[in-house]
């Protein structure tokens, strides 16, 4: 099995760097792609400020920090990282912009390099398609935010993924210290599959007067065992993003309870995404 040294990422957001500095710790080369300077400066900040975070907490010396950064380069296009042995998608979650990314990603990195991506929600056979005999490579490879705190990847088949493709993202997800578990290439796979609709109904709770945020939250966190509350948790994925996810499981589905909710969309429609605009359900 070709051993993965150096990775891409397209797409330099909250999961895109997450996934970057995670490769950087793990001793991948790892290429952060992004046609926005202005997110390459943010994603830029952020891997500093997680290695400055494990040094201060002792999980890691100066100087491993130090070199952790010196493997991550930073690109506004994907050219710059053509020498990757891997490469994984983490743009936002539009099936349209996802194609065309998928489609340079065939045309950039070599014939061996599985495509990857880390949508949570839509279909890797429907991404795949469009890529004829390549689309053998493509898989989903689900991480959960933060990236370098959270175990858990979500690995998903398409139609055509070969057993190669998905041995050899097993093979990576654990040397990333992750645990990959598969699921079926349904909408929203397990994970938003179930999580969606309980922050859906979380949002009509405190639309119906139920009871406010923090009551809501409050109540889950402690009668469910859950570390944060749906509405809190909303918020720290992004409002956009959970609305963007019920939209893919409502029209894939075709079910009314994955619609999001008035109050959800009120929110997203104001610019009040959570805590990365500093404003959502709460204010940060």
């Amino acid at each position: 099995m070709t051993t993965v040294n150096s990775i891409a990422v397209i797409g330099a957001g909250t999961m895109g760097s997450g996934i970057t500095i995670t490769a950087a710790i793990k001793g991948l080369d790892a290429h952060q792609v992004d046609v926005s300077q202005e997110q390459l400066d943010r994603a830029k900040k952020y891997h500093a400020k997680t290695v400055a975070r494990n040094v201060a907490k002792e999980r890691m010396t100066q100087e491993e920090a130090d070199a952790t950064l010196a493997r991550i380069s930073y690109h506004a296009d994907m050219a710059g990282s053509a020498s990757a042995d891997w490469v994984v998608e983490a743009a936002t979650e539009n099936v349209d912009l996802k194609k065309t990314i998928f489609g340079q990603m065939r045309d950039t990195y070599g014939p061996d390099v599985v495509l990857a991506s880390n949508t949570s929600s839509i279909s890797i056979t429907d991404l795949a398609a469009p890529l004829g005999d390549d689309a053998s490579r493509v898989i989903g490879m689900h991480f959960f935010n933060p990236v370098p705190v959270m175990k858990l990847v979500e690995v998903i088949n398409g139609l055509a993924t070969s057993e190669e493709t998905t041995a050899r993202t097993i093979a990576l997800s654990e040397a990333l210290g992750k645990t990959p578990i598969p699921a079926n290439d349904r909408a929203g796979f397990v994970s938003n599959r179930v999580l969606m609709p309980m922050i859906n109904e979380a949002f009509y709770a405190w639309m119906e007067g139920v009871a406010e945020p923090e009551a809501i939250d409050g109540i889950m966190k402690l009668g469910c065992n859950f570390p944060m509350g749906p509405l809190q948790l909303a918020d720290f994925i992004g409002l956009d993003v959970c609305h963007d996810i019920m939209m893919v499981l409502y029209r894939e589905l075709g079910d009314q309870k994955y619609f999001p909710c008035p109050k959800l969309r009120q929110l997203v429609l104001a610019g009040r995404l959570g805590n990365k605009t500093g404003k959502g359900v709460y204010d940060y």
